[in-house]
């Protein structure tokens, strides 16, 4: 490519890219090409008709990230957040009990810390798919703010281990999805 102008020079530089190396400690990229996979094997269970696909489990910062999947109607859990949760709706919508919005697709919700909701997808969604990003933990509790259980990434990787070496896909599946 022959360089005729600055403006030329400008655009050409744009496409050469970085030369020094990566910090070490940095973890390799993680890029899922089926992230709504069509093997269901991939899909963990939390309870029936409802799933959870790991799509980043970071040990190291504390936080998880994956797409949950509903195909029933009612009440899936009452819990709180230490730290922000980021939601967006891929697909259907769902709702908690002590709001008056509506999440659906297409939608983003940003979810404070501490507040205690109960997320609750209505009878005439078919399937919900939501792409969460978990900070911390869920604090599962009872209507009066008891505690009655917790996830955190460590617990969601015991799961996703376990659920792998269930149905063939190995417990270290989940490996490729730690950072």
């Amino acid at each position: 490519m022959a360089i005729s102008t600055p403006a030329d020079a400008a655009v050409h530089e744009k496409w050469i890219p970085y030369r020094k190396p990566q910090p070490r400690e940095s973890p390799p990229e993680l890029v899922i090409p089926d992230a709504i996979p069509t093997d269901e094997r991939v899909w963990v269970p939390v309870e029936e008709n409802v799933w959870f696909r790991p799509l980043l489990m970071c040990a190291s910062r504390g936080y998880w990230m994956n797409l949950l999947k509903v195909r029933k109607s009612g009440v899936l859990s009452r819990h709180r957040h230490p730290l922000p949760v980021h939601g967006f709706v891929l697909k259907g919508e769902w709702r908690y009990l002590e709001h008056d919005w509506v999440a659906r697709e297409g939608g983003y919700v940003y979810e404070a810390p501490g507040e205690t909701h109960t997320l609750v997808v209505d009878a005439h969604v078919e399937e919900m798919i939501t792409l969460f990003q978990v900070n911390g933990a869920m604090i599962y509790v009872d209507p009066d703010g008891n505690t009655v259980g917790y996830d955190d990434v460590f617990t969601r990787i015991d799961k996703c281990r376990a659920h792998y070496a269930r149905n063939g896909l190995g417990a270290d599946f989940i490996d490729q999805f730690i950072r």
